[in-house]
């Protein structure tokens, strides 16, 4: 799951949405999005008409619990990687790092090989923005710690208070 304070900022959030555009172009996907493990859906690109993206990044991310649950029983530590086949599209789903789901949707316009080829470079590129965002996030708390009020206060402080 993406930390609760977890702040993506703009230029983040457009870094994402190129990294994603690169990838469904590169693999000729249909459709490649980003989604919390919470369920909650980061970013989309691509042929989404038809398709109810809150519901499928709420249903990916509930796949991935599941399959952590099963990967545990087999004495795993996870399944970085799942792909569900159909007669028409496919679904490509990789972990990127412990923070986010990358969903991929493809047809017969492209090929297994070239989607795991593709999103194992975008895992890389989206991790990278993951980890500058949490370097920021400690930056800005680690500021805002030094500026509480409650910093200031001592244990003779709160004695006298409640002496």
């Amino acid at each position: 799951m993406l930390n609760p304070g977890l702040v993506l900022y703009e230029e983040d959030s457009k870094l994402i949405d190129k990294e994603l555009q690169k990838l469904n172009q590169l693999s000729r996907s249909k459709v490649s999005f980003l989604v919390d493990k919470d369920g909650q859906l980061i970013s989309c690109v691509g042929e989404t008409n038809g398709i109810d993206t809150t519901s499928l990044a709420s249903l990916t991310a509930g796949n991935i619990a599941a399959t952590g649950g099963m990967a545990k029983l087999l004495g795993e530590k996870e399944f970085s990687i799942l792909f569900h086949e159909g007669e028409k599209d496919n679904i490509h789903i990789s972990l990127v790092g412990q923070r986010a789901i990358l969903v991929v949707i493809f047809d017969e316009r492209s090929s297994l090989g070239l989607i795991r080829l593709r999103v194992k470079r975008s895992v890389s590129a989206l991790t990278e923005v993951f980890d500058r965002v949490t370097k920021k996030m400690d930056k800005i708390n680690s500021e805002e710690d030094g500026d509480s009020p409650l910093t200031e206060i001592t244990e003779d402080d709160i004695e006298n208070l409640f002496s």
